[in-house]
């Protein structure tokens, strides 16, 4: 079974599932393929991070591709390039690609077929051709200007005719398939002895290839040409050709956590995937009917106790020493939990652990920010958003999969939008942002650092059943990603739901914290919901001093899950309608 954010890459998914490929071979031909599908969404010069569990261990291992800050990326270089943030946009704002690693390196040790049948999927859909999707269009057409006055080289990789293509308008990427090809042939080169050693010998040839070779050499030299940032300035980057050849992705122990006799598997505080441990471990001491999004109670319930646990994201979490276990800890989670009133609250509180300083991020509001800068700030919920400034949000991909013998992952790709920065030329990507989610703030734990990981939104999950995992859920959505799922388990875990019903059901999320990307901004007390989430429950929450934003009808969250029965073996996936874009299947 299968589910993922678009349905091309749904069905190269289950393509590979059915031609007796296990789930890690299908999640990669998946991945590659939501490269060429959605390149506004992901991309190979973006990051990813994933959960997952083989049929022979059931412990759940964290896939690591989130890439960490260039040699070149100090405090002090970026605030000689006269900048208080790190930009939105640009290559100052991307961290050292890792994403394609990733994958291979999964390829090699867990899957089962040939580098070149997996990548077959997306040469074909990048060389023939697909219909471009019409948010992809719309991307294109409000950076239009900005292609053509700023990043040429954007313009000539997304509207080679002059113009952006129209929905469903065949589209082709002949670069990048070159690149997928060049790292077949890198492998097929390789003489090896027995046939097992062979397929992960060739796969590591590919790697190698990935890091040290064209792509390489294409990103350090186009990077040194200043251009356009967020900013309004134009910066070169700093990634250079060490920087890659000398960054590989890895494998690390999952950060778990129980609720209700559940075991749920996240990554590390390196990441913000603990957010939703420590909302489950807040929300674990109310009573059911504290816990339904559904109710005015259950929603209020939420959203303090994911304020909480955002805060401590923000004061507590980054590439370093993190005390998680005390995050977690009984106690410290009851002196927490102790906060939650029948009112909102309309403050940033982080937790002190310890005796040092409690470091806090700048709090901006959007309206403050509106009045520094002159100009309008957008209410982007988790899809792709352009400023009138020309300034893209961007979102991301997901990926589930189990298969029948057991093997079940989670994956979040990202990164490396076509709203990021320019592309480079030759290669038919660009360059991530996932830097701007650090501070130029030594005392902050997600300062910037050369080689520490950005503190990524990227949060996949898996959820375990007395040691054996049974589900693999997530969603794409920035800071709302935890947020959706929580909502999401809850329904399922507590409320007895079945996850397509858990996935369809009224969604809401706080923006009551500093956002992780780009002007970063938030919105004490602030609320958004769905609409479907009904007047009385609505008026309830503003009652209760929620400053609510209403989002639409179907607008939030695009969660998706697979789902196995260890007892039965029988298989389930379960995918968002909203956008009609995600795709479950299975057979």
């Amino acid at each position: 079974m299968s589910a993922t954010t678009h349905w091309i890459a749904t069905a190269c998914s289950q393509a590979v599932l059915e031609r007796g490929g296990n789930a890690f071979d299908a999640a990669t031909a998946a991945a590659f393929a939501l490269h060429v599908v959605e390149p506004h969404l992901n991309g190979p010069g973006g990051d990813m991070t994933g959960v997952f569990a083989t049929a022979e261990d059931p412990t759940p291992v964290v896939m690591m591709g989130q890439g960490a800050a260039p040699a070149g990326a100090t405090i002090e270089h970026y605030r000689a390039e006269g900048l208080e943030r790190v930009p939105g946009t640009g290559a100052l704002a991307a961290a050292i690609p890792t994403a394609v690693d990733a994958w291979l390196k999964l390829l090699a040790e867990h899957g089962t077929w040939e580098l070149a049948d997996v990548l077959a999927y997306a040469i074909e859909l990048a060389e023939d051709g697909h219909p471009v999707l019409a948010r992809v269009s719309a991307q294109i057409e409000a950076l239009s200007q900005m292609f053509t006055e700023h990043w040429p080289s954007s313009a000539a990789l997304w509207m080679p005719d002059g113009a952006p293509p129209a929905p469903g308008q065949l589209v082709h990427n002949p670069e990048y398939a070159a690149v997928l090809r060049d790292l077949i042939a890198a492998g097929e080169a390789v003489e090896t002895g027995t046939e097992d050693d062979g397929r992960a010998a060739r796969i590591q040839a590919a790697r190698e290839r990935w890091r040290t070779g064209p792509v390489a050499e294409a990103i350090a030299e186009f990077v040194r040409t200043p251009h356009r940032h967020s900013d309004g300035a134009d910066h070169a980057g700093v990634i250079t050709a060490a920087d890659l050849a000398t960054t590989e992705a890895t494998f690390e122990p999952a950060a778990t956590a129980s609720f209700r006799g559940w075991t749920i598997a996240k990554t590390g505080p390196w990441g913000q995937g603990p957010v939703l441990l420590q909302a489950l471990r807040l929300l674990d001491g109310f009573d059911d009917d504290h816990l339904d999004p559904a109710t005015e109670l259950g929603a209020h319930t939420i959203l303090e106790a994911l304020k909480l646990a955002l805060a401590d994201r923000d004061a507590h979490y980054g590439d370093g020493q993190v005390p998680l276990q005390t995050l977690l800890s009984e106690e410290y989670i009851a002196s927490r939990r102790a906060l939650i009133t029948e009112q909102a609250s309309h403050e940033f509180r982080p937790g002190r652990v310890g005796d040092g300083p409690l470091p806090l991020p700048p709090l901006v509001t959007e309206e403050q920010l509106a009045q520094a800068t002159g100009g309008d700030v957008d209410h982007g919920a988790g899809e792709p958003t352009v400023r009138p400034s020309g300034e893209a949000r961007g979102d991301t991909c997901h990926i589930d999969v189990v298969d029948r013998w057991g093997n079940i992952i989670s994956a979040t790709p990202s990164g490396g939008w076509l709203q990021s920065s320019p592309a480079v030329p030759g290669l038919g990507f660009c360059l991530g942002t996932r830097l701007q989610m650090m501070w130029l703030d030594e005392e902050m734990p997600s300062a910037l650092r050369p080689g520490k990981r950005p503190r990524t939104t990227l949060t996949p999950t898996l959820v375990l059943r007395d040691g054996i995992p049974v589900l693999a859920c997530g969603s794409p959505g920035g800071d709302q990603q935890d947020q959706w799922q929580l909502l999401f388990l809850l329904r399922v875990l507590v409320g007895g739901l079945e996850p397509q019903q858990a996935i369809d059901a009224p969604a809401l999320h706080t923006t009551s914290m500093p956002g992780s990307f780009w002007p970063r901004t938030w919105t004490p007390g602030g609320a958004v919901v769905e609409d479907r989430l009904g007047p009385d429950v609505i008026a309830g929450l503003e009652a209760r001093g929620h400053r609510v934003v209403r989002a639409g009808d179907w607008a939030l969250g695009r969660l998706s899950c697979v789902s196995r029965d260890p007892a039965t073996g029988i298989l389930r996936s379960a995918a968002n309608p909203r956008g009609a874009q995600g795709y479950a299947a299975g057979r």
